[in-house]
């Protein structure tokens, strides 16, 4: 079962790369942007059949490691 973990600051967190790329953006010519924000996509690959199971384990990983819950959200889904 394959599994996909979205991961994002929480608002109000300060996002350096995030205004990296959108000052970046603005040199060339993309002045329409207003925020970017730069998070990451983990996508897992498990073992486990039980689709409700495997989101379980997931969100046990998200909280234990893949998710710094004290500045990140993560959303999970699972992919066909």
């Amino acid at each position: 079962m394959r599994i996909r973990v979205v991961v994002a600051l929480k608002n109000g967190v300060l996002d350096p790369q995030g205004l990296v790329l959108k000052k970046g953006l603005h040199q060339l010519g993309f002045d329409e942007v207003e925020a970017v924000h730069v998070g990451k996509v983990v996508e897992l690959e498990l073992e486990e059949q039980n689709q409700e199971v495997a989101l379980q384990r997931t969100r046990l990983m998200c909280e234990k490691l893949l998710v710094n819950e004290a500045v990140e959200i993560g959303s999970i889904e699972a992919l066909p």
